[in-house]
């Protein structure tokens, strides 16, 4: 992918990120909120997907645990706008840091090695973070597109009262997570009305469990 697109995809990414920050909290720059700790919980809520339980069988479930990884990039772009550099800035900072590979052929000590970093510096390593990409054969594509459809669905959620209790997040015996990945592979990720489409989808699966 050139350069100047990784750029621009670097930039939406935050600026989505910084929209919906914002739509939940117009202040939220200033409430220093703890987005390490939700990192490090997603990183238990992650590994419990990719199994760890030596007394029994387990299978990883791979589309979960990408699902994990998009939720703490959400939380590790947050720690990153908090910061107060500029947009521009942050961009390339990402752009150089995010190597996507890893030497590790554990994926559960690449994790625990990233949620170590995490507690220690209660900060994001994003290259840290490309290892965890590496480990589960996802590349920038990948990120840049699950985090887009994962964003519209944070929109969704809000719009359909996620703060105040009312929303309903299992739809016919699915979690919303799931309608997201179905919904989504029926659309062109790569269209520029990817977004709008998206959440049209999910508003129609929505309406169809709660009318």
């Amino acid at each position: 992918m050139p350069q100047q697109a990784i750029q621009q995809q670097l930039k939406t990414m935050l600026e989505l990120q910084d929209s919906m920050n914002t739509k939940v909290n117009a202040e939220w720059r200033n409430q220093n909120f703890a987005w390490y700790r939700a990192i490090w919980i997603e990183c238990g809520e992650l590994l419990d997907h990719y199994g760890w339980k030596w007394w029994k069988k387990q299978t990883a479930d791979v589309e979960q645990v990408q699902l994990e990884l998009i939720d703490i990039w959400h939380f590790g772009l947050s720690i990153l706008l908090q910061s107060g550099q500029s947009l521009d800035s942050i961009t390339a900072t990402v752009e150089r840091e995010l190597v996507i590979a890893t030497d590790e052929t554990d994926f559960r000590q690449d994790l625990e090695r990233f949620a170590a970093d995490v507690l220690t510096r209660k900060s994001f390593s994003v290259a840290e973070f490309g290892r965890l990409l590496a480990g589960m054969n996802m590349d920038f594509d990948m990120l840049f597109k699950g985090y887009v459809g994962k964003n519209v669905l944070n929109f969704f959620r809000q719009d359909h009262g996620y703060q105040d209790g009312s929303y309903v997040k299992i739809w016919n015996g699915k979690e919303d997570n799931e309608h997201l990945v179905e919904a989504s592979m029926l659309l062109d990720a790569s269209s520029e009305s990817f977004k709008t489409e998206l959440y049209d989808a999910l508003s129609e699966r929505y309406q169809a469990v709660t009318a």
